[in-house]
């Protein structure tokens, strides 16, 4: 199992929700409106000086979703320009 977290600008919501519906995604955990900086998104904080904000997903799976998801993910990367998006993948060791 794992746990596939995928960080993005809150600006591009429904496209990747719209994409990874597509994908593999059928359950997921989103946490809307969260700060932060990437090396190549920039800061993201939410106030005068650093618009904007992102949104995370959590989603467990299999491991033939996560890579699903990471494909659809990259893909998605590429057609949008420089709007943020990354997905990591972690073990997920036990679910109940």
């Amino acid at each position: 199992m794992k746990m596939v977290m995928i960080v993005y600008n809150e600006a591009i919501d429904l496209e990747v929700m719209e994409v990874l519906a597509d994908c593999a995604m059928k359950n997921y955990t989103k946490v809307m409106g969260v700060f932060g900086k990437g090396s190549t998104s920039g800061t993201h904080g939410g106030d005068d000086i650093w618009p904007g904000r992102n949104n995370i997903l959590y989603v467990a799976c299999d491991d033939k979703q996560a890579k699903q998801m990471v494909l659809c993910v990259k893909e998605l990367r590429k057609s949008l320009g420089k709007e943020g998006i990354k997905a990591f993948v972690l073990p997920l060791e036990e679910m109940s």
